[in-house]
């Protein structure tokens, strides 16, 4: 009778209900927040639902040594966390991504670009930010790159910069991406008149197929002289729009943009979510940096709106931007840019925004990969 009495207390050692505490109990609940939101709201559902469900996974209580915890070496949840650890899966989503982009806007109007630009100074406001609030450089810049919003980047980035805070930080950004409508749009419509949300541009031009296939090789070489540390992202972007644009090269197109992207993403997202464990994730330091992403985000969308309305007092009648397609000069596509179609289509209905709003989306992509490619040239 002892000896089942001592096997069930031993058994009762390794059970959750043993070993948990109310910080495992919050980083479920948040788990399952992510995963109703993504469900209900369709907020970013192929993001906030695999991240939802790893942070319950990274949450189950567990004694220490069984060896399945993403933190134990050689677990199976820590063989694939090293994808997101040392920087593997943030460049294969970059390949999909750059092989499911049309970059036709960006190409028929250059110019639009600068929008792009402007809009990562949320990037380095965050970043000087992080700095007065105590921070390290290191840890500022990976924090800073939130503003982007940009998950892979801000994975890649943190990695590198300041791995500890990674959990945060990754989960920050897909957050405010998962976000977009709901932030952007109280600060569009603050920032403009009546008058400026009905602006009409004219249609972008037609663009060659010769103009599309030379664009991701000259785009490619040129930011890569200007800034080699970001090699990883901007080498697989652009190298996954020729595969798409070439016509040769259907079916590794298809697959970087389809399974294979499909298949990355659910291993970060679930990766990403279990390693936020709660004696890891729960801190003060979280806290801030969820602050500090907030402020990127808002900082990056005041400025890429600001610039339009600023850039237009320069412009003749009749040539004026729309300053609604200022907020997609930030990363996350095509999110961005449908929120500046929607609030200049409830503006008047007539007016589609999309195709312009495009222009800058992209070019935040890119605009994402050069400045942490220059956070990791100096901070590195």
């Amino acid at each position: 009778m002892e000896t089942i009495v001592e096997n069930l207390a031993q058994f009762w050692q390794y059970t959750g209900f043993a070993n948990a505490t109310w910080q495992h109990l919050v980083m479920i609940l948040i788990g399952l927040t992510f995963i109703i939101l993504g469900i209900v709201k369709e907020w970013e559902p192929l993001l906030l639902i695999p991240i939802g469900f790893g942070m319950i996974i990274g949450n189950i209580p567990l004694l220490e040594g069984l060896k399945v915890s993403i933190y134990e070496d050689n677990s199976v949840l820590n063989i694939l966390y090293h994808g997101v650890k040392n920087g593997w899966y943030p460049p294969l989503i970059f390949l999909g991504i750059g092989a499911m982009t049309d970059f036709s806007a960006l190409i028929s109007q250059p110019k639009l670009m600068l929008i792009g630009a402007a809009a990562q100074i949320g990037i380095f406001g965050a970043y000087v930010l992080a700095l007065a609030f105590g921070f390290a450089p290191n840890e500022a810049g990976a924090i800073g790159i939130i503003g982007g919003a940009d998950g892979p980047t801000a994975i890649f980035l943190s990695s590198r910069l300041a791995p500890e805070l990674m959990g945060a930080i990754a989960v920050s950004a897909y957050s405010y991406m998962a976000l977009v409508p709901v932030i952007q749009k109280p600060i569009m419509l603050l920032m403009t008149t009546k008058k400026e949300r009905l602006i009409r541009m004219p249609a972008p031009r037609a663009v060659s197929q010769r103009e599309k296939i030379v664009f991701p090789i000259v785009g490619f070489i040129l930011t890569a002289f200007v800034v080699p540390s970001g090699l990883p992202l901007l080498g697989m972007l652009f190298f996954g729009n020729l595969l798409k644009e070439s016509g040769v090269t259907r079916r590794l197109a298809e697959t970087a943009r389809g399974p294979l992207i499909d298949v990355v993403t659910t291993l970060i997202g679930l990766t990403v979510g279990a390693s936020t464990q709660a004696d890891v994730f729960l801190s003060s330091k979280s806290v801030m940096i969820f602050g500090l992403g907030l402020l990127s985000f808002i900082i990056a969308t005041t400025s890429g709106v600001g610039f339009v309305k600023l850039w237009n007092l320069f412009r003749p009648e009749g040539r004026k931007l729309n300053p609604l397609i200022g907020n997609a000069g930030v990363s996350a596509v095509p999110d961005s840019a449908r929120v500046s179609e929607t609030v200049g289509r409830e503006a008047d209905p007539k007016n589609h925004l999309l195709m312009h709003a495009m222009a800058p989306n992209v070019a935040g992509v890119i605009g994402s990969a050069v400045a942490a490619g220059i956070l990791l040239s100096f901070l590195g």
